[in-house]
This record gives structure tokens, sequence and C-alpha cells, in this order.
């Protein structure tokens, strides 16, 4: 009995902040002349245009959380002040944007809900937001939650696969799944050359999608879930990782992870791919984690993929910048927004701490009604 995803739906916080406001703030806090011409060279090299935070300390001299010091540098709060205001603000965006998957998909009511996953890796907090969706939108009582922690920008998939896995063991299962991240909070500033990338290209953003084996709407495009893999890059241990300091969530970001998942991506989804007998040439459309720009240059040459394959994961990359684990599934709803044909195999792609690579085989079903080759279409008639 296959799992559908059936809808997928977004949200972001209420503060937006143009890049070039970004590098600005960014290069008046930094204290090196070497380490603001970096700012200004990687901020604008990033693909990003605007981003989201939960926070408005940015827009101030005398934020919340940060706030401008007497020498012009920035303070550095500590991991409770900031996961304080992730408990507080992550409560609010997952109750909001659960109410909007379920008012954007009719098909389903608050009490088909049986299971809730909830992915993060930016915070703790218990009862979690797992805990406030089922009481706030008032959920039964009895619906499953289990909450997915600190696996990165790959976490969509784990999240996914475990509701898939409900959806085939129980027909009557409906998942909520959910990833939200506050990376804004973990803010390191610092001359470091890796800190300057992070905060370059991290933001905060949520996704949720409805999940179950019931037979979808024909009225709107749907996923039908084929497989997921998982993946290491080898050698790749020391590239990327994220571990808790005293002053927030310390991210290692190499220069080489683009270099070190362009060299393996082929070889990998080859493999990947031939465990159902497939192969490269058999995926129409690509949903490819947008972590950063250079990552999608490598994954686009290395798979000789054609113009344009990556363009939904670019514009996303370009309006909310990397938000870890939600990412991904802003380019899939792009990708269905988008959608001209009836049908499609796509293949769902996200790295994160380890090098690990995390994939999803789809059968995107269905044309949205208001993609650009239907309007065309319309207007023609």
């Amino acid at each position: 009995m296959p799992a559908y995803i059936h809808h997928i739906a977004i949200e972001t916080p209420p503060h937006i902040y143009s890049n070039e406001f970004a590098c600005n703030r960014m290069k008046g806090w930094v204290t090196d002349s070497r380490a603001k011409r970096m700012v200004e060279m990687i901020y604008q090299r990033t693909g990003i245009e605007t981003r989201y935070s939960v926070s408005a300390d940015f827009l101030k001299d005398d934020g919340e959380l940060f706030h401008t010091l007497p020498d012009g540098t920035i303070n550095s709060p500590t991991t409770g002040q900031r996961n304080a205001l992730y408990a507080r603000a992550s409560r609010e965006l997952a109750v909001k944007l659960a109410r909007k998957t379920l008012a954007e998909c009719p098909q389903f009511s608050k009490g088909d809900i049986t299971h809730v996953v909830f992915a993060s890796c930016t915070g703790f907090a218990n009862p979690g937001p797992d805990y406030h969706i089922i009481r706030d939108l008032g959920l039964n009582e009895n619906v499953e939650r289990y909450t997915i922690g600190f696996m990165g920008c790959y976490a969509a998939f784990p999240a996914m696969r475990m509701a898939a896995q409900f959806c085939e063991a129980n027909p009557n299962a409906v998942v909520l799944v959910m990833c939200l991240e506050l990376c804004s909070l973990h803010l390191q500033v610092s001359d470091r050359p890796e800190s300057i990338v992070a905060n370059s290209l991290f933001a905060d953003g949520a996704a949720a999608a409805i999940m179950s084996a019931r037979e979808p709407v024909a009225d709107r495009p749907f996923y039908r879930v084929q497989s997921f893999h998982s993946a290491l890059v080898p050698s790749s241990e020391s590239h990327m990782a994220w571990d808790i300091g005293d002053n927030g969530f310390n991210m290692v970001l190499s220069a080489y992870v683009p270099e070190l998942i362009g060299s393996n991506i082929r070889e990998m989804l080859a493999g990947i791919l031939g465990k159902r007998e497939m192969k490269l040439s058999d995926i129409d459309e690509w949903a490819v984690h947008p972590g950063g720009r250079a990552i999608l240059e490598q994954v686009e040459q290395h798979l000789e993929l054609p113009d344009g394959a990556l363009e939904i994961s670019r514009s996303v990359l370009r309006d909310y910048g990397n938000m870890s684990s939600p990412t991904v599934m802003f380019v899939l709803k792009g990708l269905l927004e988008e959608a001209e044909t009836d049908h499609a195999t796509t293949c769902a792609i996200a790295f994160g701490p380890g090098l690990t690579v995390e994939t999803a085989v789809l059968e995107r079903c269905g044309a949205a009604i208001t993609s650009p080759k239907r309007r065309k279409d319309e207007l023609l008639a």
C-alpha cells in the first residue's frame, strides 16, 4: 500500500532581511579589515537576495537577544538565552503552520491526524512544538508524536520516511510531518571564514506535509512515495559538523563541502537508483536542497543536468536562504506548483553533517492548475 504526500505548506517568520542589509550588518560587527572584505565577497556570491528570521534584533542596536556593544561589536548570547527564544518562537510558528496546512488541504480535518512527526536541529523544548500543535489545534490527545532532533539539513527525509512507514503499516494513519528551523538564533560573529560562510547562508523557516495511504483527490498534484535511501560521503566527517557550545550551536562548514558532494554525487546516485533498476536518465525532475550556490553548481555539473533543472532550488535559495531541514520541502512544493505534466519521476536530495546524503524517489502526479503552461493554454483557448 503506497504512501502519498497530499500537500506541502510553508511558513516564514515575520522579519525579512535583504542580503545587502545582512552583509553590511556583518561587516560592522567583524573587527579585522580582512574579515570585512571576506564578508563582502562571500555575501555577494551566495545567490541569496532575502532571508527571514524570528528575531528583529538585527534591525536595532539594543535587541532582546543580540545587541551592539559600546565598541561596535555584537554580544554573544548564551545557549540558554538563545534556546529560550527558540522555545517561544517555535511554538508560535509551528502552530500557525499546522493550522495553515490543514486549511489548505480540505481532504483532511484535524480529527483525522493520527501522528505528528516533528524535525528540528536548532533548539530543544519539552513539551515542544509537537505537543503544542496537538493542544492548540485541538487534535485528538491520543495522537502519536515523534521528534527527530539534531540531524541537520537532511532531516526532512527521515521524517517523511517514518511517516511513510506508518502509512504503509496502517491504512488509517494520517501523518502531519513538520520541519522547523530557527538558524538565525545561532549567529556566531567571528573573523573565522567558516563562521562568515555559515552566517551568509542560513535562515529561518518551516514546512509541513500531510501524508497518508488514502487515495489523493484528483484536483491537485501530489507525490506517491517510491523509496528513500541514505548514503555517506567517504572521508568527509570533519567537513560538516554541528555541536552545542556555551554561546549557541557551533557549525563547522568546510569550503570543500561542495567539491566533496560534486565528486561523489553521480556514483552515489547511480548506486541508489540501480537498486530500483533505474538510471539517472529516468529522472524527470530534481528537488535538490540548495545548501548554497556552489553546491547546486556542483550537482548540476556532475549530474550533467539540463539548463533549468535546478531553477526552483535556486529560486528557494534566492528568496529564503538555506533554512536547513525545511528547505528541500520548499523545493518540492515549488515543483508541485509549477507542474505542467500529469506524471514525473522526481528525485529529491539533501545533504547534512557527516557528510550525509539523503534521497527520495517520488512519483509526481497531476499538473498544477496555476502552472505557467496551463495559464498560457487557458489564455490561448
